[in-house]
């Protein structure tokens, strides 16, 4: 055999035994791009509060993306009613004491965090005296929706924009879910959009089931008000705050929105498709379709 005849031999042999393993590769090496950071921002998380639909979807979605390869990290305000002792919390020293500003007031901020032992899956706890320890959820022991519901989800928003920059983490895609986390989306793309941990981040706001009954009083856009969420960009909601415009205001400013209940409010629904905005319809096979539609946005 001549030597170039050789040669060519040589190289289709070696190609036979190369090009396998450089496909392999190429999928490890995909599979490595696609994964991401993601950031949970949840009203509930079961079994710190009762299993219902959104907290129990606020247990299993980090663990569903922290098992598929994502890095994520996940919040959730310290309500009154988690006991503190068989949850395992304790405070996180280094992140708390920094005081937010609402209402010409000052409310330190306190976080902790715990570890849901079944799935692995740590969770930061927005914590405050005023707003979270000394209360229940959305509504008093009477069952009223507390006046102050729209100043203790901006505080909620704002720590946990605020700890996330002291963790120096850059989230690829924040996933916010229930109403606690509606002021998010604001906050990143205006008064946090110049900062390092949130320029080139995107926001997803899963939509659930109407939660509360009364609106947010005739302040929430006073304190919602906060260096570049100026008080004009605010002109077309209506003066007292209720779950739809709470709805409507976090649509306005996400990058993609999901069905996370069977039933979701019309009014709602219109107003995504008025906006033309990604939508991801309700599915029961979460996991497989979030992540696809993080990847989509």
């Amino acid at each position: 055999m001549s030597l170039f005849p050789k040669i060519a031999h040589n190289i289709r042999f070696y190609a036979k035994k190369i090009v396998p393993l450089q496909r392999k590769i190429t999928e490890t090496e995909r599979r490595a791009m696609t994964k991401k950071k993601i950031l949970f921002i949840n009203q509930e998380i079961s079994p710190y509060v009762p299993d219902n639909d959104l907290s129990v979807m606020g247990r299993e979605l980090p663990r569903a993306m922290q098992e598929l390869g994502h890095e994520i990290r996940t919040f959730m305000p310290k309500w009154g009613t988690i006991n503190e002792r068989r949850g395992q919390l304790h405070e996180v020293q280094r992140l708390s004491g920094m005081n937010l500003i609402i209402d010409d007031t000052d409310h330190p901020l306190i976080i902790k965090v715990a570890s849901i032992q079944s799935s692995r899956v740590a969770v930061y706890f927005i914590d405050n005296d005023d707003y979270f320890s000394k209360r229940q959820m959305a509504t008093d022991e009477s069952g009223e929706d507390y006046p102050d519901n729209g100043e203790r989800a901006i505080f909620f928003a704002r720590g946990v924009l605020e700890t996330v920059k002291k963790l120096r983490w850059v989230p690829d895609v924040i996933h916010c879910q229930g109403w606690m986390s509606a002021v998010v989306p604001l906050y990143v793309k205006t008064a946090y959009r110049d900062e390092p941990s949130f320029a080139d981040t995107k926001v997803v706001t899963s939509l659930f089931t109407r939660s509360l009954s009364k609106d947010l009083g005739n302040k929430f856009k006073q304190c919602l008000a906060f260096r570049d969420a100026k008080p004009e960009l605010l002109t077309p909601y209506n003066d007292n705050f209720d779950i739809d415009e709470l709805g409507k205001l976090a649509i306005d400013y996400s990058d993609g929105i999901i069905l996370a209940d069977k039933s979701v409010n019309n009014a709602l629904l219109k107003h995504v498709k008025e906006k033309g905005l990604p939508l991801l319809k309700y599915t029961e096979d979460f996991a497989t379709a979030y992540e696809e539609f993080y990847d989509k946005i």
